[in-house]
C-alpha cells in the first residue's frame, strides 16, 4: 500500500507539487507516530471557497479573456484548481466595492425601485463563469455589510450606526428581494448572514447589532419573512464576527428556541487571534448548528511572496477543522496590486494579486496552502480521529465519501522533521521540510 504525497515548500519550487509515492509498511510496530483512526468520525464537510466582492470582480473583468479562464480554473476547476464550491458575496456595497452604494431609491419604503442592476456590471457575471467551469455545483451566500443610509440610526452606510426600528420589517423583505431577483439571474442563494461583523463601528459599510437585536431581528422579522415568502430552504447565518466572542453570541441567540429554529449555524472570522477553543465550546453547547469560516484576509495591503501569510491561513484551516468547522471560505478571490480596490482605503492581501496594466497574475503562499485542503477535502468528507505527538507539526486528518484519507501536516518551524504516519495498519517514514505543508492521500 502506498501514500500519495503533495508538497508546498518555501526553500524549494514546489507548489502543490505532486512527489510521488511513499509506501507504507504493514504491522509494522513504531512508538512515535501520527496515528489516524478512521473509525473516530466528527462533522461532515460543505467546502471551501472565496468571495465574489465587487472589487474582485471588477479586477477579474480587467484581465484578458486569457488570464480570466486561468483564474476561472485556479480555483474552480475540480481536477485541476482548488475545487471552490462554497463562496460569499455581499448585500448593498462593502468595502471592497467601489463606493457605497445600495439596491433602492431613498425613502423607498415599498421597495419599487428594488433592483440589482449593479450586481450584473461584475459580480453576477463573475459567478456565472465560476459556476460554468465547475463540476459541482458552487453554494453561493450573501452578506449585508450596512441596509440604506435611511434605514439607519447614522443616517449614514459607514460607521456604524444601528438599524432603526421602524424598518426591521423593510430590511427583512429586502433580503427577499435580493434572493428573488438573484434567482431570476440564475444564482441561487444557498444561505445569508444576518449582519457582517456586527459588533464593529468601521469608517467602511457597517451596522451594529447587539446579541439580543440579532436575536429578536430573526426571531420577529429575518426567519417569519423568509418563511412566509416561500424561501424557508435558505440557511440562516448568525455572528458572522470573530472567534473571541462567538460562544457569548451563541448562547445569547441559539439559547432562545423560536430564534433558534430559523438558524442554520454561526459564522467567524479570524480579526481577533486564534482562540479555538471557543469553537469547541460552541459546538459542545449547541451540536445541532454548524460552524463556518466566513472569512479571513491578510491586513495591510498586498505582501507579494511573503511566506508566513500561507503559514498563518495553514495554521488558521487547521485549527477551525479540528473544532468542528464544516467549511471555510476566504475573503476576496483577487486583489489588485495596491490590495484593492477599496472605496475605504483598508487595502488587504489575496491568494491570487493581478497587476492590470501589465496582465500578470501572481500566485501568493496562502493560494498554495489553502488549496492543501480545499483539493483533497470534498463536500461530504468527514473528520477522522488522530494523534499527533510531534509539538512543531500541525496535523488534520479526514476521510472522503470515496474512501480516500487526506492527512494534511503543516511544519511552520526553521527545522526538517522526520516523523512516522501511522494509517491503515500501515506505517510510513516521512520528512516534513522546514516552512512546509503536505498532502498525504491514501
Amino acid at each position: 500500500m502506498n501514500l500519495k504525497v503533495y508538497l508546498t515548500a518555501r526553500d524549494t519550487t514546489d507548489r502543490l507539487s505532486f512527489k510521488g509515492f511513499k509506501s507504507l509498511q504493514l504491522n509494522k510496530a513504531c512508538d512515535k507516530a501520527i496515528e489516524v483512526f478512521e473509525d473516530k468520525t466528527y462533522q461532515v464537510i460543505e467546502g471551501f471557497g472565496g468571495a465574489f466582492t465587487e472589487a474582485a470582480s471588477y479586477n477579474f473583468y480587467k484581465l484578458t479573456e486569457k488570464r480570466r479562464k486561468e483564474i476561472l480554473k485556479a480555483y474552480f476547476d475540480v481536477d485541476e484548481g482548488h475545487g471552490y464550491n462554497l463562496c460569499r458575496t455581499h448585500i448593498n456595497s462593502c468595502d471592497f466595492s467601489l463606493g457605497n452604494y445600495t439596491y433602492v431609491k431613498e425613502y423607498d419604503v415599498e421597495l419599487k425601485s428594488f433592483n440589482i442592476e449593479r450586481e450584473k456590471r461584475y459580480v453576477i457575471p463573475f459567478i456565472k463563469e465560476a459556476k460554468a467551469i465547475s463540476k459541482e455545483d458552487i453554494r453561493i451566500f450573501s452578506s449585508p455589510w450596512s441596509p440604506p443610509a435611511w434605514m439607519k440610526t447614522n443616517g449614514q452606510m459607514n460607521n456604524g450606526g444601528k438599524l432603526k426600528d421602524e424598518y426591521k420589517g423593510l430590511w427583512a423583505l429586502y433580503y427577499v428581494k435580493y434572493i428573488k431577483a438573484m434567482k431570476e439571474e440564475g444564482i441561487d442563494i444557498w444561505g445569508i448572514t444576518v449582519q457582517n461583523e456586527p459588533e464593529a463601528t468601521q469608517v467602511w459599510d457597517s451596522c451594529r447589532y447587539t446579541a439580543e437585536e440579532e436575536r429578536d431581528f430573526v426571531k420577529n422579522y429575518l426567519g417569519p419573512t423568509l418563511y412566509k415568502e416561500g424561501l424557508s430552504h435558505i440557511n440562516i447565518i448568525v455572528w458572522d464576527h470573530n472567534r473571541d466572542l462567538i460562544y457569548e453570541r451563541a448562547k445569547v441567540i441559539l439559547s432562545d428556541k423560536e430564534a433558534s429554529r430559523y438558524i442554520w449555524g454561526i459564522g467567524f472570522h479570524w480579526y481577533s487571534g486564534d482562540q479555538f477553543e471557543n469553537l469547541n465550546k460552541t459546538h459542545e453547547a449547541f451540536p445541532d448548528k454548524k460552524l463556518l469560516f466566513t472569512e479571513g484576509c491578510q491586513e495591510g495591503g498586498v505582501r507579494l511572496g511573503d511566506w508566513t501569510v500561507g503559514e498563518r491561513y495553514g495554521h488558521n484551516i487547521i485549527g477551525d477543522l479540528n473544532n468542528y468547522t464544516v467549511g471555510w471560505v476566504d475573503w476576496n478571490l483577487l486583489l489588485d496590486i495596491n490590495g484593492g480596490p477599496n472605496h475605504a482605503g483598508n487595502y488587504c492581501d489575496a491568494p491570487i494579486i493581478v497587476d492590470i496594466d501589465e496582465d500578470k497574475v501572481y500566485y501568493q503562499s496562502s493560494y498554495y496552502y489553502i488549496g492543501h485542503f480545499s483539493r483533497f477535502i470534498k463536500k461530504g468528507a468527514r473528520r477522522i480521529g488522530f494523534i499527533n505527538p510531534y509539538d512543531t507539526l500541525e496535523v488534520t486528518a479526514f476521510k472522503n465519501v470515496d474512501g480516500m484519507i487526506a492527512v494534511i501536516v503543516m511544519n511552520k518551524s526553521d527545522e526538517d522533521i522526520d516523523f512516522k504516519l501511522k494509517v491503515k495498519n500501515g506505517v510510513a517514514e516521512i520528512k516534513s521540510l522546514k516552512h512546509s505543508i503536505m498532502t498525504l492521500l491514501v
